[in-house]
């Protein structure tokens, strides 16, 4: 039997973060980045509990006492010490399997987009949290360079991912288009992989990563961006991008449900003018509910709406992410879900050997509105 991918609505047990430190490229906009995350750990933390890397004991014992300020229940929390250079957990994160019937954490190679930023430590710290007991699963190294947020399934074996990326040669020179198939069938059960050729954000630095650009909300559903408006430069290419989108068929030959979501006004760097890689499409999906990134822009209502026909059922919370994109991310590049049976848990407060304060969260159901 094939392994399967977890569609990023299977329940979850935590949502795993980085936070920044002033050594990283956020220390100009520390405080700012700081209060952003905050919020996303609140409206995370109403449904399911958050894993938070930080970088030292001062950072835990801050953060452990700004969250009680916050309200947030002690057991919805976990604070770890270990090294990173960044915060985007989607990339250097672990990516969950089911192989016959268990959970496997993946962790593919992480070399900062193709060797433009630092990442060693990075790269490292998936194996760092396995070594220490955070995780539940069992970790399989891989040495196949791979993002998180290059790739996104639903969970029967199809998979959307974009040229731009995955066929780049600063990934894998070495791989063919067949032989990432053929790797991605191995590793994660994929029988299907529908190539976008198409469609890229300005001020990107991931070569297009699809979850930038296009994502299932269901097995039959895809949540992309449009752009409207013919004078902006992204107008062509995202037209064509929705042309491949509805070509695509389901594996049973239908066409997909697609739901088109707004391209924010244009945003910029207020200190050199350059144009960030704002987006709707890196939306969060957790248990009961989806968190949105939002620009104070005239379409986040619209992107709401759009996405509230998407998920039934889930609560749609806006996050305000004009901070986060000041580095070139958003919403779904800060964070990585953790499926059922991938996050130790413990009945009582614990500290490992990394000396990090690990928090029960063995009262996380009563939060899943799974």
């Amino acid at each position: 039997m094939l392994p399967r991918l977890f569609p990023e609505w299977h329940p979850q047990d935590a949502i795993q973060l980085t936070w920044p430190s002033a050594e990283s490229d956020w220390e100009p906009l520390l405080e700012r980045i700081e209060a952003s995350l905050e919020a996303l750990v609140v409206a995370i933390t109403r449904y399911q509990p958050v894993l938070v890397v930080v970088a030292d004991d001062a950072t835990r014992q801050r953060l452990d006492s700004r969250f009680s300020r916050l309200g947030i229940h002690p057991k919805q929390w976990h604070l770890i010490e270990a090294p990173s250079d960044d915060t985007w957990t989607r990339d250097h994160g672990p990516i969950a399997i089911e192989r016959d019937g268990q959970v496997v954490l993946l962790d593919y190679c992480f070399t900062g987009w193709g060797g433009k930023f630092a990442a060693e430590r990075d790269n490292a710290l998936t194996a760092a949290l396995s070594s220490v007991g955070i995780y539940a699963a069992p970790r399989e190294a891989r040495e196949m360079v791979l993002e998180g947020g290059a790739i996104d399934g639903d969970g029967d074996g199809t998979l959307l991912l974009t040229e731009a990326c995955l066929l780049n040669p600063n990934r894998n020179p070495h791989l063919t288009r067949e032989g990432i198939e053929a790797t991605l069938r191995d590793d994660m059960g994929i029988e299907r992989c529908l190539w976008l050729t198409q469609g890229y954000l300005e001020g990107d630095d991931t070569d297009s990563h699809i979850d930038t650009l296009a994502r299932f909300c269901d097995a039959e559903t895809i949540a992309y961006v449009r752009c409207e408006d013919p004078d902006d430069p992204h107008f062509t290419a995202l037209a064509q991008m929705e042309s491949e989108l509805k070509a695509f068929q389901r594996a049973d030959g239908e066409p997909y449900r697609l739901i088109p979501l707004p391209l924010p006004r244009a945003c910029y760097d207020p200190d050199d003018g350059h144009r960030l890689p704002a987006t709707y499409a890196n939306f969060l999906i957790i248990n009961g509910a989806v968190l949105v990134p939002t620009y104070a822009d005239a379409a986040d209502g619209v992107a709401l709406t759009a996405l509230a026909s998407a998920f039934p059922g889930r609560d749609i919370i806006p996050i305000d992410c004009r901070t986060v994109i000041r580095q070139h991310g958003s919403l779904h590049c800060l964070t990585m879900q953790l499926p059922r049976g991938a996050f130790f848990t413990a009945s009582t407060d614990r500290t490992n050997d990394s000396g990090a304060n690990d928090r029960s969260a063995n009262d996380r159901s009563a939060n899943d509105k799974e």
